[in-house]
């Protein structure tokens, strides 16, 4: 592959993600978070227990420790996460899905799957499933 395919390659995917961040961030604003939150809320949700590390947490939303606490803050505030202390090691903070965070993410996963599904709708079946692989080949 010549290094200009590369170069544009890279250019669409980044252009990709600017579309992504803006078509699933309207449609998150409906339940009063943004895609970052959500991605928080989706990796907590997830999680044994629904707690992670808050280093964990950083590591697998692609943030720093201090970007991770400045987004956690304002979640905590209202309610979707809490922190709790690590019983094992009192230096580890560990961050947890609340209630509420927990029905905020569920009634958010329905816009996020519509609005995925609405971006990507110009592929057929055939090509999700190889845009898919192409994916997590490069991931």
């Amino acid at each position: 592959m010549s290094e200009n395919i590369e170069a544009g390659l890279v250019l669409s995917v980044i252009n990709l993600q600017s579309k992504i961040q803006k078509r699933i961030g309207s449609a998150l604003s409906a339940h009063g978070i943004g895609l970052s939150d959500y991605l928080v809320l989706n990796q907590l949700y997830t999680a044994p227990n629904q707690k992670v590390r808050r280093s964990d947490l950083a590591e697998q939303v692609g943030l720093s420790p201090s970007g991770v606490t400045r987004l956690l803050n304002p979640m905590e505030k209202i309610g979707l996460v809490k922190k709790q202390e690590n019983p094992r090691d009192a230096r580890v903070s560990l961050v947890a899905l609340t209630t509420a965070g927990t029905k905020i993410y569920e009634d958010a996963q329905v816009s996020f799957k519509h609005a995925s599904a609405a971006l990507l709708e110009p592929l057929d079946k055939k090509e999700l499933d190889e845009f898919y692989k192409l994916l997590k080949a490069v991931l």
